[in-house]
């Protein structure tokens, strides 16, 4: 249940807020990773690893995608905290990480969903009503995905396509039971520090020839070598605070963000333009590109591209919606942090408008023993709800909330 409507965003209130001069992703950075296992409890696998891209050469015949398909796996599998996973697996691989020095921790689906509002044409299939929960812990703005469902099931009369059935026949998993891949990654943007969570298809073995094509002989040692640097040892399980229902055992092995990959697949007579997959691609810094394309599920050899260039440019002609972005963003924190720390955005497809309603019931996002990793410990509280307007205030004039929080300017409540 919500409050009263605090704020509505409609698209031409985007060119009265403060833009920053560059909308560029900056300072990237690989944090941690995990994979999520099959198992009736949650259970992750730090760092895990993403499957490793296994093409041949020719065409392949596949069957359509069927059965059970995860829309938002966090939330499918660790409804009561989705965001849990993302710290246990952060403060796993760095106890000693500065939280404090972060002004957004978020999903990359909640950043591509603001971007569709700002700019409509970016949305691939139009633009949807959606919902983000966001939450303030000090000068940090938790974004929480919601969808109406988390799953769904592809029954056999069904059509959606072969994407899936062409992942799992192109690439191999390497770690036994797995069910998907996340990474998350830190960078700046628009003044602010994020983190962003994102699934990861799959990787390259940087060994792989130039042209990506391989026989299924040289494939199967491609995959035994990486898998050795994965599988030598039986995991081991990391302890946790007695609230949490997480599980975590401890496998894998990191695999650099500059091989990791984005499978996408269509039909033959119907190309994949980069313009349409570009916004997830720089969201979440993936360099490689495969395009796959069918004729009734019959695949040609698919084409494996390195995109960083491409990204780059998609970034320098998108810098009007990119700076309405982080100003979307930053007034977003700023109606949150203004109406108690705690709100629901969402995207009213009626009034075209973004409309955020405070937040007064429901669980905080995460267990206790996380929030102490800040300052101080819990949501921001209402009590410094105004002080914090006032320095995002400031930040739009480019600083961001840590700088300020750090600065004389802040004094603790």
């Amino acid at each position: 249940m919500t409050s009263a409507v605090v704020a509505e965003i409609s698209r031409r209130d985007l060119e009265k807020f403060n833009t920053p001069s560059d909308a560029s992703i900056t300072n990237t950075q690989h944090l941690c990773s995990y994979n999520w296992k099959k198992r009736s409890v949650p259970t992750i696998v730090v760092p895990g690893i993403p499957p490793l891209w296994v093409p041949f050469k020719g065409s392949r015949q596949l069957k359509k995608d069927s059965g059970l398909v995860f829309i938002d796996q966090n939330a499918d599998r660790h409804p009561s905290c989705p965001l849990e996973p993302l710290f246990r697996a952060l403060y796993l691989t760095n106890p000693n990480f500065d939280i404090d020095s972060v002004d957004v921790v978020t999903d990359r689906n909640n950043l591509r969903k603001l971007l569709g509002f700002v700019n409509p044409d970016s949305a691939k299939n139009g633009l949807e009503p959606f919902t983000i929960k966001v939450e303030m812990s000090r000068g940090t703005a938790l974004f929480c995905r919601q969808e109406p469902s988390t799953r769904e099931f592809i029954n056999a009369r069904e059509f959606r396509g072969y994407g899936h059935e062409f992942e799992k026949a192109y690439t191999k998993a390497g770690i036994s039971d797995s069910s998907g891949h996340h990474r998350i990654i830190s960078y700046r943007f628009g003044g602010l520090n994020f983190i962003v969570r994102h699934e990861t298809d799959g990787y390259i073995n940087k060994e792989m020839p130039s042209d990506g094509k391989r026989s299924d002989k040289d494939s199967l040692a491609a995959l035994l070598d990486s898998l050795s640097l994965s599988s030598s040892a039986a995991p081991s399980r990391a302890p946790l605070p007695s609230e949490s229902k997480l599980v975590i055992e401890q496998e894998g092995s990191m695999v650099p963000l500059n091989s990791t990959l984005e499978i996408k697949t269509r039909v033959s007579h119907k190309r994949i333009p980069f313009h349409e997959v570009a916004a997830q691609l720089w969201v979440s810094q993936t360099p490689n590109l495969v395009r796959a394309y069918h004729a009734r599920g019959r695949f040609q050899e698919a084409e494996l591209e390195e995109v960083s260039a491409k990204l780059a440019k998609w970034e320098k002609d998108n810098q009007e919606h990119l700076r309405r972005l982080a100003a979307l963003i930053a007034e977003i924190i700023k109606c949150v942090q203004g109406c108690g720390g705690r709100a629901v955005v969402r995207y009213d497809a009626t009034k075209d408008k973004m409309v955020l309603s405070q937040m007064n019931d429901g669980g905080k996002m995460l267990p206790e023993d996380i929030y102490s990793k800040w300052m101080d410990t819990g949501p921001g509280t209402v009590e410094d709800s105004s002080k914090a307007a006032q320095l995002q205030q400031k930040a739009g004039k480019g600083a961001t909330i840590t700088e300020l929080i750090l600065s004389d300017d802040y004094v603790h409540v």
